[in-house]
């Protein structure tokens, strides 16, 4: 059967809201109207990353044997995947550099009832349309709304699998219902930290600050917790500081200061658990692409330290 993209809406995990193009294809978005356009006056990098698919999935059960949807890429960051999971084990990967701009996706299943999740690039814009399945299906069933906060690393850029960033590693052992907010290049800035109409997340996870550790003062952090406490209450949130960078030795001591500075602003909101980002991942090179962002072993030990983190703080 094929789906409508009303039906689709119900398996399509990830977006604030959707929208039809008018081929046809659902665009799912993560950021709320006004601060796309925020991004688009403050910042060109932001905004052609707004759009990207980070973070999205097509969740669901069902003991159907084939699957497929139409795509269409409207913009390419680096070149991650579109993967295929059943049972939470990956079963095939389509790398983004060997798909064409637009065209069609088709994954054979095994037999019996599975539970089966699609992970949507991290770093690209993927729209997609007529998803077709040869057997009826139940939509996955999430537990608590956690909103993500972040820079690249949030974002997924590094692993070069979807699957393998370490918001996809938490989520798949925590399974929060998400919003993924991380972008490139993002940084403390109160001006994106706005009501979302119609959504109130029972959880917000924050993980930045290496943008903007060379910054004279911690004006923007303070303000940014501000605003946060405007919005959103006593909301329970949990701060990541930066995680370890090995490719700036020259200002490591104010890197390091900087990171601490964080955890200091942080803790003062009795709602904030912190958690030292030093302690996700190794500081070694090896677990790094560049020095900065977790490759895909780096990112699954993140994600699976943050889960051991969240446990234990109880968060």
């Amino acid at each position: 059967m094929k789906l409508s993209n009303e039906q689709l809406k119900s398996i399509y995990f990830g977006a604030l809201w959707f929208e039809e193009t008018e081929d046809g294809y659902l665009q799912a978005f993560q950021y709320t109207k006004s601060q796309m356009e925020y991004f688009k006056g403050a910042f060109e990098f932001w905004y052609d990353r707004c759009f990207a698919t980070t973070a999205k999935t097509l969740e669901f059960t069902t003991s159907a044997t084939q699957v497929s949807f139409s795509y269409k890429f409207i913009w390419k960051g680096s070149e991650d995947s579109v993967e295929l999971w059943i049972n939470n084990a990956p079963t095939k990967i389509e790398y983004v550099k060997d798909m064409g701009d637009e065209g069609k996706v088709s994954f054979d299943l095994p037999e019996g009832a599975k539970n089966v999740i699609i992970y949507l690039p991290s770093d690209a814009t993927l729209l997609v349309k007529d998803f077709e399945i040869n057997d009826t299906y139940t939509p996955a069933k999430k537990g608590e709304k956690v909103l993500w906060i972040g820079d690249s690393i949030t974002q997924g850029y590094g692993p070069l699998r979807s699957a393998h960033t370490y918001v996809s590693v938490a989520n798949r052992m925590l399974n929060y219902d998400i919003i993924n907010q991380g972008i490139g290049g993002y940084i403390y800035d109160k001006n994106t930290m706005v009501p979302m109409e119609g959504y109130r997340p029972d959880k917000i996870i924050i993980a930045m600050g290496t943008n903007q550790f060379w910054s004279e003062d911690m004006k923007a952090v303070e303000d940014y917790y501000i605003s946060l406490k405007e919005v959103y209450g006593d909301t329970p949130v949990l701060c990541v500081s930066p995680i370890w960078r090995g490719d700036c030795p020259d200002k490591y001591d104010v890197f390091v200061n900087f990171c601490e500075n964080v955890k200091k602003i942080a803790a003062q909101y009795p709602n904030v658990t912190v958690v030292d980002g030093f302690t996700m991942v190794p500081h070694l090179p090896e677990y790094y692409i560049d020095n900065l962002h977790p490759n895909v072993i780096g990112a699954e030990l993140y994600g699976r330290n943050l889960v051991d983190m969240i446990r234990q703080t109880g968060f």
